[in-house]
C-alpha cells in the first residue's frame, strides 16, 4: 500500500500542507516500512485546474490514500474515479501524520470538505501573487474563507469576499451567498481548525515569497 500526502517540503520532518491541488510537493510512502519518495507538485502554480490536473498525475502514481489538509470537489472526484480513499484533516509533520493514520485517527471522508478554489497558492495571480492586480485584493465568499476558499484575491483563493479581484479598487461584484453553517460545534471546530491551518500556510509561504524578494533586491 502507497499513501500520497500533500507536503510543504520534501522530507518526513516537513508539514502536511493543507492544500491539496496547490501544495509545493508530495510524500508517497509505504506506510508499513516507512520508505519514501518526494515529488514535485507540478501544478502548484497553474492559473486553473489545479486540483483535477494534480489529482490525475496522483491517480498515475499507483497510490491507495490520499493524506491532506483539504480536498475540493474537483480533485475528490478525479481521486475517488481513480478509486483512491481521501483522508482530510490532516496537519503537523508527515512522519506524525502517518502514525495518526495508522493509529486509526484519520479517517477516509466521504465526500470534498472545501468548495472549489480552495487554496489557491501565493504567486498564482498577477501582481505579487497576492491578487489580481496590487495589494491584498479580496476575493468572492464571506467570512475567512468559509465560502469558496480562503485567499487573499485572485492568487490566493477566493476568500473574504469583498468583490472578485478588487485589489486596489478594481471594482466590486455582488457577494455570493453566505456558506452554510456547521451542523454542530464539532463540525465548526474542525472547520476552524482547518482554517486557522491554511491561513498559517498561506501567511508562511508570503514570508518566504518576502524573503525571496529581498534577496534578489540586494
Amino acid at each position: 500500500m502507497k499513501i500520497a500526502i500533500s507536503a510543504t517540503g520534501p522530507t518526513l520532518e516537513d508539514e502536511v500542507d493543507a492544500r491539496f491541488g496547490r501544495c509545493p510537493y508530495f510524500i508517497i510512502i509505504d506506510p508499513d516500512t516507512m520508505q519514501f519518495e518526494a515529488m514535485d507538485n507540478s501544478s502548484a502554480m497553474a492559473a486553473g485546474g489545479a486540483g483535477i490536473s494534480t489529482g490525475q498525475m496522483i491517480a498515475s502514481k499507483g497510490v491507495d490514500i490520499v493524506l491532506t489538509g483539504n480536498c475540493g470537489p474537483n480533485a475528490y472526484q478525479v481521486l475517488a474515479a481513480s478509486g483512491l480513499q481521501v483522508i482530510t484533516g490532516a496537519s503537523g509533520k508527515i512522519r506524525d501524520a502517518i502514525q495518526a493514520y495508522k493509529s486509526g485517527q484519520l479517517q477516509a471522508t466521504a465526500q470534498a470538505n472545501v468548495a472549489s478554489h480552495f487554496g489557491m497558492g501565493s504567486g498564482a495571480g498577477s501582481g505579487t501573487g497576492m491578487g489580481r492586480g496590487m495589494g491584498m485584493g479580496m476575493g468572492r465568499g464571506m467570512g475567512m474563507g468559509m465560502g469558496r476558499g480562503m485567499g487573499m484575491g485572485r492568487g490566493m483563493g477566493r476568500g473574504m469576499g469583498m468583490g472578485r479581484g478588487m485589489g486596489m479598487g478594481m471594482g466590486m461584484t455582488p457577494p455570493a451567498p453566505p456558506p452554510p453553517q456547521p451542523a454542530n460545534p464539532e463540525q465548526e471546530l474542525e472547520m476552524l481548525k482547518t482554517q486557522s491551518q491554511m491561513l498559517a500556510q498561506q501567511l508562511s509561504d508570503i514570508q518566504r515569497r518576502i524573503e525571496e524578494l529581498e534577496k534578489k533586491e540586494k
